[in-house]
């Protein structure tokens, strides 16, 4: 296939990519980080902390702030973004349609891959508007740079983008990976690449920090000769010694400044960004050894299961009218007995235990052995651990581990074109209130060792806030599954937020894990149930509009 259709199935599936929420909702996100990447002057939670200080606010350090910080997080959230292309494809059956044409393996995976590289690109592009914004707007120094500004866009950012969207191609084409298990995987790896990149002694560079936070030391030593180390407080991210500190973080005053004009970045520096872009590219290439693109002749399914010798009889399609006018009809005394379908009276006692009952079972749905089986060990290790351990680190393992799980509330119906079908219940808002209620559920039973633990302790404080956190987790899962009508969203957006409360930003605790005296230190957890109720209130009123719309669209 030439090179001008690849191209073109590139950009055709970059469109529709960028066309589904969860481009728009990854894509706010990054804007607002970009944001918080270029703090007003007397705020105490900054990204770069450069031995208690920070640049001047002019081109090259908010283009470094803000591409590092973007980075970061397009690293972990973009690949929930881009991934997805290959299954999609198989399930519109688009992929069958590939798989009859001269389009080679090779070419599809690479084309993937742009596209993947595409939106990710385009989201830099938007941070680097961002970043111009908050430089004018903070007007520390309004002299604009654009080589300043958007060059670390393209040497430390575009390269992490490359590995991410090729690592996304890969994890696709590797059953054990493409589901949550694989959300799960890449939160690790992107952890490793986030924190461990950070070192000089990153392969390739890493994050390509380090040339600029030496050259940062350089300017800030020459400035304040008697500069000491980092800022101190919690935060969420790490440095490269020195005083270097990248990541959310909280010090214990603003920073002061020194001027910093950008950094000259070294042949080698270039070479090891263009290695990794080469890198990213062999990433996404490797599957087509094993990849089949759809050709059902390179990959035979699995042959239909014989039928088990218990089972009740197949009833014939041809046979099914007969079996239902011929089945026994009843009618109301006085009342002459009907032709047609029987009729059942409906049973309305106890109708949302079974309507609950019904959605817990769907949201188990596909749940492996082995899977409730680490659920049962955390849990039995609830028993056990020390109760700092407890709600320091085992409540919030055991409330990371069903995140598969969580991410499919609200976005079943959409992902599984269900809609339509499901638009016909009686009592909409019951059935979705249902579906929350399954994920409180699993919130609950996941967490119930640490909440006999601290009853039993006396603990009545912390057990609040395990109650918050319960209501918190699936009405966050609702709002973003309905909102972005994919599961992706929530796998994207909940693990930063738990990373966050595990390194001690106690105002993003919802559960009670972070905790000064003994006593949690987040918030309230009648605020957090006002948010959790908030929320709802969101997706009920998005459920219904969309409701409305539909009912409005003429037939046909």
């Amino acid at each position: 296939m030439s090179v001008r259709a690849l191209a073109g199935l590139a950009a055709g599936d970059f469109r529709d990519r960028v066309r589904r929420p969860a481009y728009a909702v990854t894509l706010l996100a990054a804007v607002g980080l970009g944001r918080l990447a270029v703090p007003s002057a007397d705020s105490t939670w900054v990204i770069m902390d450069v031995g208690g200080h920070r640049g001047v606010y002019n081109s090259a350090f908010v283009g470094v702030a803000t591409a590092l910080a973007g980075a970061l997080w397009l690293t972990f959230a973009g690949f929930h973004v881009v991934r997805g292309g290959i299954s999609r494809d198989a399930a519109t059956r688009v992929g069958q349609v590939l798989a009859a044409t001269p389009l080679r393996t090779g070419g599809y995976l690479f084309a993937k891959f742009l596209s993947n590289l595409l939106v990710l690109a385009s989201m830099l592009g938007v941070l680097a508007g961002t970043a111009l914004v908050m430089q004018l707007a903070r007007g520390e120094d309004r002299a604009v740079d654009p080589v300043a500004l958007v060059e670390p866009f393209l040497l430390l950012a575009l390269p992490l983008m490359a590995l991410t969207a090729a690592a996304a191609v890969l994890f696709e084409t590797v059953p054990l990976l493409r589901g949550g298990f694989g959300a799960t995987v890449w939160f690790a790896v992107a952890l490793v690449i986030g924190l461990g990149g950070q070192s000089g002694s990153a392969p390739l560079g890493g994050l390509g920090v380090h040339q600029a936070a030496r050259s940062m030391a350089e300017a800030l030593a020459a400035q304040h000769p008697a500069a000491g180390g980092g800022g101190s407080g919690s935060g969420v991210g790490g440095g490269d010694g020195g005083g270097f500190s990248l990541g959310l973080t909280q010090v214990g005053k603003p920073l002061d400044t020194f001027v910093w004009n950008g950094f000259e970045p070294s042949g080698g520096f270039v070479l090891d960004r263009l290695l990794l872009l080469l890198l990213a590219v062999a990433v996404a290439l490797v599957p087509a050894l094993w990849f089949d693109r759809f050709d059902p002749a390179r990959s035979a399914g699995p042959a239909a299961p014989e039928p088990s010798p218990t089972a009740p009889p197949a009833v014939p399609p041809t046979a099914l009218p007969a079996v239902l006018l011929t089945a026994p009809r009843t009618a109301p005394p006085g009342e002459p007995v009907r032709a047609g379908l029987p009729r059942t009276e409906p049973r309305r006692a106890g109708a949302f235990g079974r309507l609950l009952a019904g959605e817990v079972r769907i949201l188990a749905r596909g749940v492996s052995r082995r899977w409730w089986l680490v659920a049962a060990a955390l849990t039995a290790a609830g028993f056990a651990v020390p109760m700092g351990v407890l709600t320091g680190l085992l409540l919030p393992v055991l409330w990371l581990w069903p995140l598969p799980l969580w991410s499919r509330l609200g976005s079943q119906r959409a992902e599984n074109g269900l809609e339509v079908l499901l638009a016909a219940y009686p009592a909409a808002r019951r059935r979705l209130f249902a579906e929350w209620a399954s994920g409180a559920v699993l919130t609950a039973l996941l967490g119930a060792a640490p909440l006999v633990r601290m009853l039993v302790a006396g603990d009545g404080a912390g057990a609040a806030h395990w109650a918050g956190g319960v209501l918190f987790v699936p009405s966050l899962a609702v709002l973003l599954g309905v909102v972005s009508r994919t599961h992706r969203a929530f796998q994207a957006l909940y693990p930063p937020l738990w990373y966050a409360l595990v390194n001690n930003v106690a105002a993003l605790d919802f559960m009670g894990a972070v905790r000064v005296g003994g006593r949690p230190a987040g918030p309230h957890p009648l605020l957090v149930a006002a948010l959790s109720a908030g929320m709802l209130a969101v997706v009920f009123a998005v459920s219904a509009a969309r409701r409305g719309v539909r009912e409005a669209r003429p037939a046909g």
